[in-house]
Parts: C-alpha cells; structure tokens; sequence
C-alpha cells in the first residue's frame, strides 16, 4: 500500500462524483445497474458512520432516454426542458434504490450564482451539515431548468458537467476525500484513446503546470466534463485541502477500494 493512500483510510466526510458517462450506456441507456451499486456502496459506508454526499450529473441524458429522443437536443430551452423531466426520473430513481438499502436522500440544486453569494452559501452548508446529521445522504445536481451556464458550449465560467461543482461543494463542506467517477482509469500524461504508450500517474503531489498541459485534448466520450474541467476541480478541491482520486466508474467497487488505500486510479494530494 503506497503510504500516501494510507489517509484514505481514515477519509470521513467524502464527496462522490458520478457523471453521464457512468450513470449510462453508450446506448444512452440508463445503467441501473451502476446505479444500485452506488447506492449499496454510499449506504453501506453511511452505515459505517461515514458521510457521503454524491454528486451526480446525467439529468439530460435520463430526459432523453424517458421522452424516448432520438438524440440529445440542441437549443438552450430544450435541455433545460429534457433536464426537467430528467432531473425527476434521476431523483426518482436514486431514491428507490437508496430506499431498498434503508437510507433517506434528499435533492441540493445549484446554480453558479448563489455559489457566489455569501448568506446563500451559508445556508447551502447549513443545509448540508443538518442533512448529513440526520444520516440523509444529499444528491446534488446543477438546476439545468434555470442555468444557462452549463447549457452553453464553449461557455468558460462552467460546472462543466459537475467536476467544477464536486470541488466547489467539497470545498463548502470542508470535505476529507472528493472521489471523482468518469469513464476513464485515472489521470494520463496523455490521452490514452490517441497515445498508446501514455501513462497513467498514480499520484501526483501538486498540480503544475506541465501536468495541467498533460490534460489538453483528453476527455471522456459522453459527459461535457473533459480532462482539463476534471483538472480544474482537482486543483479547486486540493488547493482546499481535500484529497482527489480520479477513477474509473464502470465498477463503483473502486470507491471501497480506494477507502482501502488500494492503489486505484490517480490521487490529488490536498494541501494540508
């Protein structure tokens, strides 16, 4: 066991990340299967006496696949209109599963502007604490209904499909561990979809900027999030403090792994 895993181990209060590309299929298929993994997985530590918030992402693509669209719409009002109904079945779902586990969950929107606003930010973490003492576990989602930030492509001041808000929440909460799920094993000094000799880092101790050139033009195949938004987070996250694992979501059973201090995936050291 590498040592600087070892204070995984002893992680309490742990922000999940899952985004698009775990909660479905290439299909654009729900993963029902990912779905009730994650929710045994965060029950069972919850069971532990760990807080878990998680952080999910997928309220388009739900819409999609329950209007039955042959494909991701395009305009601004029609995602935040998918994403309405997206955003219902997601809770809907989570809750059914989490339920079939013996645990409560409640729904936290967010928009990037009562982020920016301190007596709304302090009610935002007070919501957090009393949920998180009453052994309810919080699903956070961007509100895609009333967001045009996330909606645009290209648009910089982003969650970028949630990496950003992952790290902003974990930040709020004074979080020990932000565990974030993509579709890809780790952190690469190149993309390993072009670069088959790229390789994966294990651990990387500070964020500089060679690694953050490493990240240019990687990316996963059906989120909004790419390497460099998954970097950014990192560096929001760490720079607070709270360790980074970036990991592969197709096996949920890597977060117990990683609370193990197993070597999966790549770790962000915070700065303590």
């Amino acid at each position: 066991m590498c040592f600087k895993r070892q204070r995984l181990q002893d992680a309490q209060r742990i922000v999940i990340k899952v985004g698009t590309s775990t909660l479905t299929y290439e299909t654009g298929k729900i993963n029902f299967n990912c779905i009730d993994k994650l929710a045994r997985i965060i029950s069972d530590l919850s069971n532990q006496g760990k807080e878990v918030i998680l952080v999910t992402s997928g309220a388009i693509g739900v819409g999609v696949d329950k209007l039955k669209l042959s494909e991701r719409p395009k305009t601004i009002r029609e995602k935040q209109a998918v994403a309405a109904v997206g955003q219902c079945e997601l809770m809907h779902m989570y809750s059914k599963f989490f339920s079939e586990y013996g645990h409560i969950v409640a729904q936290i929107l967010l928009t990037r502007d009562i982020m920016g606003d301190e007596k709304c930010r302090k009610n935002v973490v007070n919501t957090f604490e009393t949920l998180l003492e009453k052994g309810i576990v919080p699903i956070v989602n961007e509100n895609d209904s009333v967001s045009t930030v996330e909606l645009k492509v290209g648009q910089k001041d982003t969650f970028s499909e949630n990496d950003t808000l992952s790290a902003i929440v974990s930040k709020l909460i004074e979080a020990d561990l932000l565990i974030i799920l993509s579709d890809i094993d780790g952190f690469y000094d190149s993309d390993p979809r072009k670069n088959p000799d790229s390789r994966m880092l294990s651990v990387i101790d500070k964020i500089t900027p060679e690694i953050e050139d490493c990240a240019e033009g990687a990316g996963t195949k059906r989120g909004t999030g790419g390497m460099v938004t998954k970097l950014s987070a990192a560096k929001i996250a760490t720079g607070a403090g709270v360790d980074v694992v970036l990991t592969n979501g197709s096996h949920p059973e890597a977060i117990l792994d990683i609370l193990s201090g197993e070597q999966v995936g790549t770790l962000f050291i915070g700065s303590k």
